[in-house]
């Protein structure tokens, strides 16, 4: 598996999602600002993924502040943390990552400033292996879902790209796989972006993971026809009553699946459930640029001037979610309940 995103020396360096699959390129960021950059224009995405950059942009950013001054230092590092927030406003995992960075600060207080600065480094190198361990625990526990022979429909992109490594629903997957499940994929392309098509399917042939590609609109004729088994994705955001924020198009898949009898599962780490948040409507969802409708790649394929809506993720309520994987287990409904006994033990 490529690495989503690591230190490169002093700097970091990201795969370029945009790119991908025509070549595989890295995006230099020689400071926080250039982190921010890449977050914002779909350098590198998904929740995990997202969390970690944040990490690791704020330890650049801590590097940049020069000063002896706790004070000092401590005041600039909550601009830049501000600044960071403020990059992709759905995924929750952002903001848990920036919480547990300031947390970093404010606990090595009246330490020397390069201290602080190098364990802010250590921390985020920390962040990102957690998260790939955090993501094998999560497969081994979907693993149960999983029947032998399965057909599996996944939407988005919730692999290794989207994560620190392994992944998250595709973690579920390759679990399977290296399992001898002699499981089957289908991928929805995933519009406007083409997460599944372009990312997705990558990583599934890098594995030799049986993979296809299917239109987003293909996946109600195909459930109907019974060559679907059960749906797996990941989330962006979940709110403590298990609605779910994900990638536009994830809530007509659950509704759809919900109608033809098939498990629904969500995997997702506990850093993307968001205690404070009660329920989905209480999750912001991003709206991207309408342009991102009109174009593939750098052509035009809309008329121009056509009014186009570009919300970026939607909201699944917690009814047509069968169980959530997570590093912890299994939760299952009620989820109110399983959320709370979840959290309880991280």
């Amino acid at each position: 598996m490529i690495p989503t995103i690591e230190w490169d020396g002093q700097n970091v360096r990201m795969i370029d999602q945009r790119k991908l699959p025509d070549k595989v390129e890295w995006f230099l960021c020689r400071g926080y600002r250039d982190v921010i950059s890449g977050i914002k224009k779909m350098v590198i995405r998904g929740a995990p993924a997202i969390g970690i950059a944040a990490a690791m942009g704020l330890a650049l950013g801590a590097r940049s502040i020069r000063t002896g001054s706790y004070v000092i230092f401590r005041d600039r590092f909550k601009q830049i943390a501000d600044e960071m927030l403020l990059a992709r406003p759905t995924a929750v995992n952002l903001r848990w990552a920036i919480e547990r960075m300031s947390s970093l600060v404010r606990d090595m207080e009246g330490l020397p400033v390069d201290d602080i600065k190098a364990a802010l480094k250590k921390e985020s190198d920390k962040i990102l292996s957690e998260d790939i361990e955090i993501n094998r625990k999560m497969g081994k526990n979907g693993l149960a879902l999983i029947p032998k022979g399965a057909t599996i429909l996944t939407h988005c992109n919730a692999g290794s790209l989207a994560t620190g490594g392994y992944g998250t629903a595709l973690g579920v997957i390759r679990a399977a796989h290296e399992n001898g499940r002699k499981i089957k994929v289908l991928a929805d392309e995933t519009r406007p972006w083409l997460q599944g098509l372009r990312l997705t399917a990558f990583e599934l042939m890098e594995d030799s993971i049986d993979v296809t590609v299917i239109a987003d609109n293909a996946a109600g004729t195909l459930m109907r026809q019974n060559k679907i088994d059960l749906v797996i994705t990941g989330a962006d955001r979940i709110a403590s009553n298990g609605d779910v924020a994900n990638k536009i198009g994830t809530y007509q898949v659950a509704v759809l699946a919900k109608t033809h009898k098939i498990p629904f599962y969500v995997a997702a780490p506990i850093s993307t459930i968001d205690p404070d948040t009660k329920t989905g409507d209480m999750i912001p969802v991003e709206e991207r640029d309408p342009e991102e409708i009109c174009r593939f790649g750098s052509q035009r394929i809309g008329p121009p001037c056509v009014r186009t809506l570009n919300p970026v993720f939607d909201i699944t309520p917690s009814k047509y979610v069968t169980a959530i994987i997570t590093e912890q287990g299994v939760i299952r409904p009620p989820f109110k309940k399983g959320i709370r006994t979840i959290l309880a033990k991280a």
